[in-house]
């Protein structure tokens, strides 16, 4: 229990938008997801951190062999590492597809490499492997009445999720360096020279391109969130509220494209947890 309770305290300081969702959830249920979302964190941190690309690397595949450590069975209930050992019992209490994380490694991977984007669909890869795997394996802990529906709805969930991220991370990801819109979208805006600056390129389509883009996320909402009816209460509720609370910023993002130049966009407190109990008394702000 302790392991959980670590885990519990990564989530609730380092993912105020994921807790409000899983405090939603039923006690067995809620530290699974914690569990998930501590590994999750510790793999993002890597990527984002400040060790050099060969170091990233190496922490990487501890990662792999930590997940293989846990497929077999081979984690002590003593180990010194909470976030294995919670998850280990997660795993073995829930059928929680574990495969998802490698995938989620995968997009960090794509990062260390500079990655860029040059369709909408080389994006959607992207975008599979960072957030449409945290989808699939949440539905592992949550259960669905349709497995392979669900894991495609997830995983355009995830996608509508990643893309209200990128656009509201435009101006710092390309303060670090990092350009996540598709290179095809960039020209027919007028946008290549990038967002670096507090104001948009000169003579671009800034406008446009938010536009343009914050359609698709609001489309894949849209297919996404059908998976809430193929979930118990509790779990449609918990994605309910993590869902309300991106698709609010996706809404003054769209209000205000040059809202993510000047900081990033958030909510404040009590309109996450106006969302969190909408969710939970059935609705989907």
């Amino acid at each position: 229990m302790a392991a959980y309770r670590y885990c519990e305290a990564v989530t609730g300081l380092q993912a105020r938008n994921f807790s409000y969702g899983i405090r939603l959830l039923p006690e067995p249920k809620r530290l699974a997801m914690s569990a998930l979302y501590a590994l999750a964190r510790r793999v993002d941190d890597i990527g984002d951190g400040d060790l050099p690309d060969d170091r990233k690397a190496e922490a990487l595949l501890r990662t792999r062999e930590l997940l293989d450590e846990i497929r077999s069975g081979a984690v002590a209930e003593d180990d010194t590492d909470p976030i294995k050992v919670a998850l280990a019992d997660a795993a073995r209490r829930f059928p929680i597809p574990l495969g998802g994380f490698d995938e989620l490694i995968d997009g960090v991977e794509m990062d260390l490499k500079g990655a860029e984007y040059q369709t909408f669909e080389e994006l959607k890869v992207y975008c599979r492997c960072v957030a449409g795997s945290i989808g699939r394996l949440s539905l592992g802990v949550y259960g669905c009445e349709d497995p392979e529906r669900g894991a495609r709805y997830a995983d355009t969930l995830g996608l509508a999720l990643q893309l209200t991220n990128i656009l509201r991370d435009l101006r710092e990801d390309a303060l670090n360096g990092r350009t996540y819109l598709p290179t095809e979208d960039l020209v027919r805006f007028g946008c290549q020279e990038g967002f670096a600056q507090s104001r948009p390129p000169v003579g671009a389509d800034f406008t446009g391109l938010i536009a343009f883009e914050a359609a698709r996320a609001q489309a894949a909402f849209e297919e996404g969130l059908r998976l809430l009816p193929m979930l118990d209460r509790r779990s449609r509720a918990c994605t309910a509220a993590m869902a309300g609370i991106y698709h609010r910023l996706l809404g003054r993002i769209a209000a205000d494209p040059e809202s993510v130049l000047r900081g990033r966009v958030s909510l404040p407190g009590w309109e996450k947890a106006y969302v969190a109990l909408s969710g939970l008394a059935g609705g989907r702000s």
